[in-house]
């Protein structure tokens, strides 16, 4: 008896392997029984009640990233006593739904636009009560006739915060004839790209050293606009590495040059970057980076004896990233040589989380059950059939292990990709047709009563064989 007590003490199971590896529990995952919590929301029943394959949104999660950003941004204005205030701006095109603009606008967030038809949301927006005509609504991107008439109609609402973000020079002209006393104005500095990128220069935003002479010769003698905003955005996110900080150098010293000639521009819009966590042992200083950020716009303000600007950014993945999981069950295993072996999902990588496939992008993935198993290395192969529908240790830098099963147990081995909130409906087309007609998952929101339980409500069912087929015209 005491041998096999010491025998079951050693098994190797999968739960062992992750408390080894990682500091875990973390904040939002947790292990009982044998199954996993995901902010405290029991996967394996939802999958019971809802079946697989099934997306889920954590409504809460959004709230609090948007109250983290702020407190960084606040502490450290504190630190170095910086005059004027933080703006917390989301990025629609991070994710349009409804649901998330909701919670969004509760914590009167800031808006960022990049199309036309985010105009024609914002106008829904008004039509629901959601939105107040404080609101910053910052219209950045190049911009066509509709949008620039979605413009119109914004001001001509009374929403006088409505913000075109210069993408070029001649954007300038579509503004002329606007019917308005007066329409303030950003520019966007187009950065320098990163080291061995395509090209040199970002195709997004008018060159640094076209900027000044263009306000002087464009904006400056009209009375009817004001630059008010100068805008960047420093494509490797926000990160402690040279390029980040050189970069975000030459945008302050240009923040600076432009504010010597033009007394009423008054904001400085970082864009976004600010990353989530994609990994059990994420690892990131939050605190430190922008305390270092605040700090240098403060010191170079000071050394150039102007005031320190209001500080904008645009966190669309920080806010949103976090709040969605995708929860699959394993259909069946395939050993095909004597090292690899495959699992079978019940669900597409392709056409439910394009950036797998589009930029090999890597997202916590853990089992939800059998976490007292024994682990092997493994592949996951998607419904599809196309060789990139896969998720395994060629696409990452670790190798994949999973509890060990053989694919014909009662309950299957379930798996949930998790911080998947961000961009990945937009990519795969939402609600559309999808690659070897794989249909889009069950989509439930998760919410807080006021009681503060669990609270569950089906956004969309799964796709069906008769929607699809009348999609394509059959």
């Amino acid at each position: 008896m005491e041998f096999l007590l010491l025998h079951d003490k050693m098994k190797n199971t999968y739960y062992d392997l992750i408390e080894k590896t990682y500091h875990f529990p973390q904040s939002s995952f947790e292990v009982k029984n044998n199954q996993l919590l995901f902010n405290n929301i029991p996967l394996m029943q939802l999958l019971k009640d809802y079946g697989s394959p099934l997306k889920l949104t954590y409504l809460p999660k959004i709230a609090s990233q948007i109250q983290r950003a702020r407190t960084y941004f606040r502490k450290a204005m504190q630190k170095c006593a910086y005059a004027e205030d933080y703006m917390f701006a989301y990025c629609t095109k991070s994710s349009h739904f409804s649901y998330i603009l909701d919670k969004v606008l509760e914590q009167n967030a800031q808006l960022e636009l990049s199309s036309a038809v985010d105009t024609q949301l914002v106008i829904r927006l008004v039509q629901r009560a959601k939105l107040s005509k404080k609101t910053y609504i910052l219209c950045n991107g190049y911009k066509n006739r509709a949008y620039i008439e979605g413009i119109r109609i914004l001001l001509k609402m009374g929403f006088k915060n409505t913000m075109p973000i210069l993408d070029s020079e001649d954007e300038l002209e579509s503004y002329l004839n606007f019917e308005v006393d007066e329409l303030n104005l950003g520019l966007r500095m187009a950065v320098e790209e990163k080291p061995r990128f395509l090209v040199y220069t970002s195709r997004f935003g008018i060159r640094k050293d076209h900027l000044i002479d263009f306000y002087k010769e464009k904006i400056k003698p009209n009375p009817k606009f004001k630059l008010k905003m100068l805008h960047a955005f420093i494509y490797t996110g926000i990160q402690d590495i040279t390029y980040y900080w050189n970069e975000l150098y030459r945008f302050i010293k240009m923040y600076v040059q432009l504010k010597q000639v033009s007394g009423q521009l008054d904001m400085i819009n970082i864009g976004g970057g600010l990353p989530i966590q994609n990994a059990l042992d994420f690892e990131y200083n939050y605190q430190y980076m922008c305390d270092e950020i605040v700090a240098q716009i403060k010191n170079y303000c000071n050394k150039k004896r102007i005031r320190e600007p209001k500080l904008f950014s645009e966190f669309g993945s920080f806010a949103v990233g976090e709040s969605g999981a995708l929860l699959l069950n394993l259909l069946g295993v395939k050993k095909q040589n004597d090292r690899e072996t495959w699992y079978i999902v019940d669900n597409s990588f392709i056409s439910t989380l394009p950036d797998i496939w589009a930029k090999k992008q890597n997202f916590i993935l853990l089992p939800l059950n059998k976490w007292e198993r024994e682990y092997q290395r493994v592949n996951l192969g998607g419904l599809t059939c196309d060789n990139d529908d896969f998720y395994g240790s060629s696409k990452n830098e670790e190798e994949l292990f999973l509890p060990i099963v053989d694919g014909k147990e009662r309950e299957p081995l379930a798996i949930g990709f998790f911080h998947t909130g961000a961009y990945q409906d937009s990519l795969s087309g939402f609600g559309g047709v999808h690659h070897c007609l794989i249909p889009s998952p069950k989509h439930i929101l998760i919410d807080l009563d006021t009681d503060n339980r669990l609270s569950y409500r089906v956004f969309r069912e799964e796709q069906n064989s008769e929607y699809l087929l009348n999609l394509l015209g059959y």
